[in-house]
């Protein structure tokens, strides 16, 4: 019986498509000034997390899984960084800022663990 499993199944690809979601729902209120700035800078952050994600669950080598899962974490770490200037900016409350952090804080930790899981995986099979 096989253990694969498809990337659309993974909780960590799931909860990144929320964020995304919630991310786009979310700049949809900010100033149409900020269409090619913030709004499109946050997007494209936001949106190359599951992406990356994808990508690297239809690697061959583990090595390259977890380059393209290090990638989407760089991205989520860049994404952290914009609703606090969104914030500084008044275009999302105090109560948004914390719960796209936490949203944010969430999903780091599930792909922290599966960038985890991989290179645990990628470790028992060079013993072998």
């Amino acid at each position: 019986m096989s253990t694969y499993q498809k990337y659309t199944e993974l909780d960590v690809w799931k909860h990144s498509r929320s964020l995304a979601a919630f991310t786009y729902e979310l700049t949809s209120s900010f100033p149409q000034s900020e269409q090619f700035g913030i709004v499109s800078q946050i997007r494209r952050c936001v949106v190359s997390v599951p992406s990356n994600i994808a990508e690297g669950c239809g690697r061959q080598h583990k090595k390259e899984t977890i380059q393209f899962l290090s990638i989407a974490r760089g991205s989520l770490y860049e994404l952290e960084t914009q609703p606090y200037i969104s914030k500084d900016l008044s275009y999302i409350t105090e109560d948004q800022l914390i719960v796209c952090l936490n949203k944010i804080e969430n999903l780091g930790k599930l792909l922290n663990g599966f960038i985890r899981y991989n290179t645990e995986k990628k470790d028992l099979n060079k013993k072998n």
